[in-house]
């Protein structure tokens, strides 16, 4: 199973921490996408619960508003099988913070956010290419 790691803020919804933002042009579409094809899709933020205010299950129930159930949230069960680190495994990364990730700068002020339009089909080649290859 290919998996996928993807961010919150900046990449799933237009940064605008603590609120949730607007969703990212094309990150529910190609997500949702992804999942058909069979990739196993993995919340991966900084954002967390505390006693004030439910940063992390606003940010999963904006997801799941938007269609997205993940396999995990700042987890990947499988793999507690083989490592205790708080790193989850992932084939693949999106984060608008990482270096190359193609973004789209507003030019009103706004933070950048990945551009899913580009990112998108790279993914996209990325899981045929694993599942053509599990298939040999």
């Amino acid at each position: 199973m290919y998996r996928i790691g993807v961010d919150f803020d900046g990449t799933l919804s237009k940064f605008a921490f603590p609120e949730t933002g607007d969703p990212v042009p094309g990150a529910f579409e190609w997500l949702k996408k992804f999942s058909e094809l069979g990739a196993a899709i993995f919340l991966w933020t900084v954002r967390s619960d505390k006693q004030e205010r439910l940063y992390l299950t606003e940010a999963v129930e904006f997801c799941m508003y938007h269609g997205i159930i993940f396999n995990g949230v700042n987890d990947n069960p499988e793999q507690r099988l083989w490592s205790r680190s708080p790193k989850i495994f992932a084939n693949i990364y999106v984060d608008d913070s990482a270096v190359g990730c193609p973004l789209i700068y507003p030019g009103n002020g706004d933070t950048p956010y990945v551009d899913w339009s580009k990112v998108g089909p790279i993914i996209e080649k990325k899981i045929l290419a694993y599942v053509d290859k599990e298939m040999l």
